[in-house]
């Protein structure tokens, strides 16, 4: 379907007036089938990926507390936001293609969905798929949010963090530790062991309990090593772990810690036994083997310095790099939407040879 078919066929939907600053419509108030909001380049974006988008916002405010009408007037209100996000998105998806990042991110949303499987104990990408629809989700609109997420990062990385990173200088760097001294210092680590109880399938409180009788028991003195042995059910490809490496998970810097961890390991001295931590997957009994206090000296690590670099500079060049796609882009955004959004796209106004050579570009 070429463009101009493509445009017409959601034209044809656009069944009745909508407000543009109104996403979710009153009861009984006639509302749009589907309409064309933005063009961006060879493709569209569409009210109901929109009403997608908003929708996904106003659960996570859910999630967050936000009672439901609040949620809902707060993504109203940050209707042009949302546009503008879903058009910088579909360039970076177009970049990403591109770039023939296509068969990196399958590879990457497969590994990812392989180890949701193997964290919940399932044996087959099949039956994870029957565990989701069971769970009320849907397994191929949960791939396909992966592979967008996933192509963006990749982008963004590659065409951006990557550049940043292995063109700073060596004076550059030397300088920015020089000045920044504190950001280097070596933190307090530690290093822990667990036993891991499953909760997929189970009854929680029985898990629970479960995990309350091993802390009691190695409390009172029994053998770490095998006790993880004989109940941990931390598995890799499908194998439980724990009778090679008897529970042992490694050394961490604490401030990498997940936060209730590092809550929990702050409060257990070496050689002691946490409580029973409950996460998404299941129950966690940690073991405190060694902790280092954090040094007072700070050491120069070029990888180190570059990183932490990276990570500061990146925003305001991530930025940079979107407003370089939107000015040299075909981005058109409809006349119900344009005054709201095109200000947030900061657009720099081409010349009449440009224009000419972009309308050029999208006509089929």
């Amino acid at each position: 379907m070429n463009l101009k078919t493509k445009l017409f066929v959601f034209t044809l939907f656009t069944i009745c007036a909508f407000a543009p600053n109104q996403l979710f419509a009153q009861e009984g108030e006639l509302q749009v089938v589907d309409e064309v909001i933005a063009q961006v380049n060879d493709e569209v974006i569409t009210l109901s990926m929109l009403k997608r988008e908003a929708k996904e916002r106003i659960e996570s405010l859910k999630q967050n507390g936000m009672p439901e009408e609040k949620a809902i007037e707060e993504v109203n209100k940050r209707q042009a936001e949302l546009i503008a996000s879903l058009i910088n998105e579909q360039l970076l998806l177009q970049k990403g293609k591109e770039l023939d990042f296509s068969r990196e991110v399958e590879a990457e949303v497969n590994r990812r969905m392989f180890e949701v499987a193997r964290e919940q104990g399932i044996q087959t990408i099949e039956k994870l798929d029957e565990a989701l629809r069971q769970n009320g989700q849907d397994p191929a609109q949960i791939r396909q949010t992966m592979r967008t997420e996933i192509m963006k990062q990749m982008v963004l990385q590659q065409e951006v963090d990557r550049k940043v990173y292995i063109t700073l200088s060596m004076d550059e760097l030397k300088k920015y530790f020089e000045a920044n001294k504190e950001k280097f210092l070596k933190p307090e680590t530690v290093t822990i062991s667990e036993i891991f109880l499953s909760t997929a399938g189970k009854n929680e409180a029985d898990v629970k309990a479960r995990a309350s009788e091993l802390v009691a028991q190695l409390r009172a003195g029994a053998d770490f090593a095998t006790v993880a042995a004989a109940n941990s059910e931390r598995e890799v490809n499908g194998r439980r772990t724990a009778p090679d490496d008897k529970g042992k998970v490694g050394t961490f810097d604490v401030p990498s810690l997940r936060e209730d961890v590092a809550a929990l390991i702050k409060t257990t001295s070496v050689g002691g036994i946490s409580e029973p931590l409950l996460a998404p997957d299941g129950y966690h009994i940690f073991r405190l083997d060694e902790r280092t206090a954090a040094s007072s000296v700070a050491t120069f690590s070029e990888n180190r310095v570059r990183e932490v670099m990276t990570i500061e500079r990146a925003p305001k060049e991530r930025e940079t790099y979107l407003q370089t796609l939107r000015n040299e882009g075909y981005v058109k955004v409809s006349e119900n939407y344009r005054e709201a959004v095109e200000p947030l796209l900061k657009q720099t106004r081409p010349t009449a040879a440009q224009t000419d050579a972009k309308d050029e570009r999208a006509k089929p």
